[in-house]
């Protein structure tokens, strides 16, 4: 519907200060981009229900997060790069760390309820080993998460420390949690 009103220079990606920084042909952007989030839905799900021996714990709502999670970022990014590409300002810089640190928050939500996989949740191998480490690795990881992406969509609305605060986020959610099952791990 809108071929004729794109540029054939098309937005393709972002630089944290919400300024493009990197174009591709039109003809890519309209059906490169959606095709290659297609191909990440199906290997997603097709190959965490395939290639998981344990892919019986992947049913029910935590598996309806992993089928939901990028479609709702393709939805959210194709919308932007749209916007973008006919001329319209949009506020990358506080949409998409709002969008990733909403991730975070419902991952952290969920990842308590989380059983034990080689799909989703925290996968080192004395969790995959231990089902209490697991657990406890998994309970504790929850609230981590949850606060990270709190702060991170506090960040996205104040402005300025985000450089910084995502990638301190990241680390945080990863080193945590791995430093708690570790702990864990040696101390039985």
């Amino acid at each position: 519907i809108l071929w004729n009103k794109l540029p054939e220079q098309f937005p393709i990606h972002f630089n944290a200060a919400g300024e493009v920084d990197s174009y591709s042909s039109k003809a890519f952007g309209v059906f490169g981009l959606p095709l290659i989030l297609v191909l990440f839905q199906w290997l997603c799900t097709v190959g965490s229900l395939k290639m998981d021996p344990k892919a019986e714990n992947l049913e029910g709502k935590v598996f309806s997060l992993v089928l939901w999670i990028i479609p709702v970022l393709s939805v959210v990014m194709n919308a932007l790069v749209y916007c973008t590409a006919l001329g319209m300002n949009m506020n990358v810089q506080i949409i998409m760390p709002l969008l990733v640190g909403l991730l975070m928050v419902i991952i952290g939500n969920w990842l308590p309820k989380c059983k034990p996989s080689w799909t989703l949740g925290i996968k080192l191998p004395w969790t995959l080993a231990d089902e209490d480490n697991w657990n406890r690795t998994h309970r504790f990881a929850g609230p981590v998460w949850v606060v990270c992406g709190m702060v991170i969509m506090l960040c996205a609305l104040i402005g300025g420390a985000f450089l910084w605060v995502l990638p301190a986020a990241f680390a945080m959610m990863i080193a945590a949690p791995t430093l708690y099952s570790f702990l864990l791990f040696k101390g039985k």
